[in-house]
């Protein structure tokens, strides 16, 4: 089994059909494939092996589709990593794959060679015009690189290393396996989005993020159907993609749909017939702005980078809640747990585990690390906190280590973040935790406004305090242009600075005497 199978299998069957395209960039099946053969041939003449790993830190171009499908082709693992990373972070995430080369996108050509450079790891820089530098762009029946057969490689063996946010702690590499990958993507295209050789889908999310590559990239290829990508997302370059090239297939990260909504004129989007979300809870009050916007339908899904990364996902034609993650995919099962691994009833707050063929192997030479959130059974614990109702969907409370313990009561974020979404003023909010002498934690949020949308922070706090109990309640919130997010889109809270009242003991004192 190799994942690289999915792009010559829709090669074979129709190779000039559009695969990937970048503005007036396109690459067919016919062509993808013939690039990827050549960049295996590339790795082979360099010594990579099966099992070798080989960094790719590039943009959503085409150039992506092809080193990453070649690269599994050779046998080779791949590193996906952020073109945005700098040197120090180069280096480590090459070291810590023991990679034997990388290939970078031009523009972060300076901090890949000094990254590499520190790993002592072959840099080969990628630009618009490499495939050419490789091969023929036009595939013909007796090209030596065509017949550049698929390494064979077992379904356990690594195909994959995603390495996570490191929001505790260094960067670790998630192992995923050509089965992992396969699976989940075969569970995508064909039981959740019904995806076809028909189907035009929005490749905006980034390629070296997992929900990127298994929902949008390795999803469209295996079915034959043409990606449409976009190097970085703007609302209105987003759109203009949507309506050109009648999209049928958006997926996106919340904070995409809130920036769409943004927009004050937007084109009929008659050709969408799907709209996915994931990388981090959609509020419902987005959810349903968007939905009757655009008169599509939003599924949204849950899953992380250790799972490849879907595990629970909605269906159009089954029963939706708004705020649920669905039910597990098939496959794959899921309950709620409390601290000590014991299943918790429905409707108690617990974190959520997963056990299923999407599961990775483990963290790359990490066996402490695997060992914290992998059972000897196959249980995955997330790190996220939970619920399952009586009907059995899922609900996202918030990140365990997001838990805020105002005065001895647990707060979770997210539902203070669901009620600011129903100001129509607010564009963007988190809401977080700050240290507070006699109550361990105070409750603050971060609002970002809708355009041209006016409101203090009074008429924000007033319209939370209305409507949760009083201990619930962010005691401060300030407003700001926007909010640090990661490459996703995803708003990254470790990110956010409070100002600088909240060290001043004076307010410090204030806030204590109002709880």
């Amino acid at each position: 089994m190799n994942l690289a199978t999915i792009l010559t299998r829709s090669a074979a069957s129709a190779s000039e059909k559009p695969a990937v395209t970048l503005g007036d960039r396109s690459l067919s099946y016919g062509e993808l494939d013939h690039a990827s053969a050549a960049v295996a041939r590339l790795l082979a003449q360099r010594g990579v092996t099966a099992g070798d790993r080989v960094a790719v830190m590039l943009p959503n171009v085409p150039e992506f589709a092809a080193i990453y499908f070649g690269a599994l082709r050779a046998g080779a693992a791949v590193v996906p990593m952020n073109p945005l990373l700098k040197a120090r972070e180069v280096a480590y995430y090459l070291s810590d794959s023991g990679a034997r080369l990388i290939f970078a996108w031009g523009d972060a050509t300076g901090e890949a060679v000094e990254g590499a450079a520190r790993a002592d790891t072959e840099h080969i820089e990628v630009s618009a015009s490499f495939l050419n530098t490789l091969a023929s762009p036009s595939p013909s029946p007796d090209s030596a690189d065509s017949a550049f057969d698929v390494v064979p490689r077992d379904g356990s063996d690594t195909a994959v290393i995603l390495y996570t946010s490191g929001t505790t702690g260094r960067p670790k590499g998630a192992e995923l396996t050509h089965a992992n990958l396969m699976r989940n993507q075969e569970v995508v295209a064909g039981s959740l989005l019904g995806l076809t050789a028909d189907d035009t889908v929005f490749g905006g999310l980034p390629l070296f993020h997992s929900f990127g590559q298994t929902v949008t990239l390795n999803a469209t290829v295996a079915v034959g159907a043409s990606l449409v990508m976009l190097s970085r997302f703007t609302p209105a370059d987003a759109m203009g993609l949507l309506a050109e090239h009648r999209v049928t297939v958006f997926a996106g990260v919340p904070t995409m749909y809130s920036a769409l909504l943004g927009l004050p004129d937007t084109p009929p989007l008659d050709a969408l017939r799907l709209c996915i979300s994931g990388g981090s809870a959609m509020p419902v009050e987005v959810l349903r702005r968007f939905e009757d916007r655009f008169g599509c339908v939003v599924l949204e899904g849950y899953g992380l980078s250790e799972t490849s990364p879907v595990a629970s996902f909605n269906h159009a034609d089954r029963l939706r809640k708004p705020g649920s993650i669905g039910g597990p995919i098939d496959g794959v099962e899921m309950r709620i747990v409390d601290e000590s691994g014991h299943e918790l009833p429905d409707g108690e707050v617990g974190e959520i585990a997963i056990r299923g063929h999407n599961v990775m192997r483990g963290y790359w030479n990490n066996a402490e690390a695997t060992a914290a959130v992998l059972s000897p059974d196959g249980w995955f614990n997330t790190g996220d906190m939970g619920r399952r109702d009586a009907d059995g969907l899922y609900f996202i409370v918030d990140r365990k280590k997001d838990m805020i313990i105002r005065g001895g009561f647990n707060v979770y974020p997210r539902e203070i973040e669901e009620v600011l979404y129903e100001h129509p003023a607010v564009g963007e909010a988190a809401v977080i935790g700050l240290p507070h002498p006699e109550l361990g934690e105070e409750i603050a949020a971060v609002v970002a406004l809708a355009p041209g949308a006016s409101a203090t922070t009074d008429e924000l706090q007033a319209h939370v305090k209305r409507q949760v109990a009083p201990y619930k309640y962010p005691r401060h919130v300030w407003i700001v242009d926007s909010l640090p997010k990661g490459p996703t889109g995803k708003i990254l809270k470790r990110e956010i600075n409070p100002p600088a009242t909240w060290q001043d003991p004076t307010l410090a004192t204030e806030l204590g005497a109002t709880r």
